[in-house]
């Protein structure tokens, strides 16, 4: 059993359903060695779970958790792209995280934690990343966050 199943057990989660596209792109493209997963959404089976901006119309805390969901939407990507052989993972190279702040909201690196701590929980090592936190005026959908994200692929 890999590493990433016995995780997913300790910290009792299963991961999402795949996020269907909204548009002329794909979920994920694998070049050689590198893996590119298109932005996720805190969608939860096809639903928007935490809409708005985080600072006025929901907290902190729950921007947090949007985030967190964003990370799990990836690590199915990724799973899907992996053939479930979460194996071939060597590592996350980098997440960009943007959300959706209220005027004068400056926790960006705080919302942007419940990705990449998701992400490290999982893959351990592995998981260890750069990243960017964004502030953006709006998201798809109206998410509150989106998540978008680079790994290192054993072929």
């Amino acid at each position: 059993m890999s590493f990433v199943i016995k995780r997913l057990r300790e910290l009792n989660i299963s991961l999402p359903e795949k996020n269907l596209v909204a548009g002329n792109y794909v979920s994920y493209i694998l070049r050689g060695d590198l893996l590119s997963i298109s932005g996720q959404t805190c969608k939860e089976n096809g639903r928007l779970v935490y809409a708005g901006k985080v600072g006025s119309d929901i907290s902190v805390d729950d921007g947090v958790l949007a985030a967190r969901i964003c990370g799990l939407n990836v690590l199915s990507q990724v799973e899907d792209a992996c053939g479930g052989d979460w194996d071939r993972i060597k590592g996350c190279i980098k997440l960009g995280v943007f959300i959706n702040g209220a005027d004068g909201f400056l926790e960006y690196p705080r919302v942007a934690n419940g990705a990449s701590d998701i992400i490290v929980d999982v893959l351990g090592e592995r998981g260890i990343h750069t990243r960017s936190a964004v502030g953006a005026s709006g998201l798809p959908g109206g998410s509150s966050v989106e998540v978008d994200a680079f790994f290192h692929i054993r072929n």
